[in-house]
């Protein structure tokens, strides 16, 4: 039986693997990562900046989201205040095209490349393919180019060949936690459903974006075996949210993801998926705050949503923007990859 290494030696070693090699970390040496102690983290999060500087470049991505058909949604995901089986304060609602339009148009304002239309579905019937293929058209013909992105749940073959044929370019489904912590948040589907979706965007030239949400009671070890699943599947992009404890919600009294963890969280995704785009997301207000953000931003980080989430509120655009200039940090021009 191998001595415990030291905080030193996994640094050392992830160093070598991840900056110098490129190749991301294996499932024990992310969970030794989680495990450093705090005197570890400003080390941490420097080792993943510099990850992020090389394999990735300074660019950072902007996004705007906006949900087009809210609430009432038939799974029980513990952590949705959209589910339609908790008794939430979220109601079923549509936004109607002129909305569609104008929140596309609020998201461009802001210096963002990507709009991602959202709806609160197991998987989309033809009222919403319909509403996603007009608002698509309304906002092309306002000549508004920013990049479209859509999150509507699983699909079909024939879902996802229409969605390419209206220039959707990436897909957002999120696997939400690691296969083995899935079934005590979600038990109306799989997580192998949810794989099979991204599998079929991913052979269809679609962009994959793919993430989850960290506090939901899994263990440091079923955050490890996230990030190397999320690896394997190779997304181009990762979103971390962080829960935001919603009433109502089985998940409503689960504490908060203390700033320090998230922070080992955000590095060790970070050395697992050293070329992959990784995108703040929902909750890093609530458990970061803004000095917290800025470390995220050094700490391997390098794109955010800005503006308001699905149901909960962000911080105002221009501050994200703000910290980004403030911390030298471009932010991606329409039509250049990261």
């Amino acid at each position: 039986m191998r001595a415990a290494a030291t905080g030193a030696e996994i640094l050392t070693a992830a160093r070598r693997k991840v900056l110098e090699e490129g190749t991301g970390l294996a499932q024990e040496q992310v969970l030794d990562v989680l495990r450093l102690g705090d005197e570890h983290i400003p080390e941490l999060l420097s080792l993943a900046h510099d990850v992020r500087m090389r394999w990735c470049g300074p660019e950072v991505e902007v996004e705007g989201i906006v949900s087009v058909k809210t609430g009432g949604c038939p799974e029980d995901c513990h952590f949705c205040s959209q589910s339609g089986r908790f008794p939430t304060p979220v109601r079923a609602a549509w936004l109607d095209i002129p909305g569609l339009v104008k929140a596309a148009e609020e998201t461009a304002a802001t210096g963002a490349t990507e709009f991602c239309i959202v709806a609160a579905v197991r998987g989309p019937d033809a009222r919403l393919m319909a509403q996603v293929r007009d608002g698509i058209k309304a906002i092309r013909e306002s000549g508004n180019d920013i990049r479209i992105a859509c999150s509507l749940g699983m699909l079909t073959q024939n879902q996802v060949d229409e969605l390419v044929d209206m220039g959707v370019h990436r897909y957002n489904h999120n696997l939400e936690t690691a296969r083995s912590h899935f079934p005590n948040v979600v038990t109306t589907h799989t997580w192998e459903e949810r794989w099979e979706t991204l599998c079929m965007v991913r052979e269809a030239g679609m962009e994959v974006c793919c993430g989850g949400i960290i506090g939901m009671g899994e263990s440091l070890e079923q955050r490890a075996e996230f990030a190397v699943q999320l690896a394997e599947l190779d997304p181009h992009e990762v979103p971390i949210n962080f829960l935001i404890p919603q009433p109502g919600t089985p998940y409503e009294s689960f504490d908060v993801v203390e700033g320090k963890d998230a922070l080992r969280v955000v590095a060790a995704f970070r050395l697992a998926m050293p070329r992959t785009m990784l995108r703040f997301a929902g909750g890093r207000e609530l458990t970061l705050g803004d000095l917290g953000a800025e470390q995220g931003m050094l700490g391997g980080v390098n794109a955010i949503i800005v503006g308001n989430y699905l149901t909960n509120l962000g911080r105002p655009a221009q501050e994200d923007l703000d910290m980004l200039s403030d911390l030298k940090m471009p932010i991606k021009a329409l039509g250049d990859s990261l």
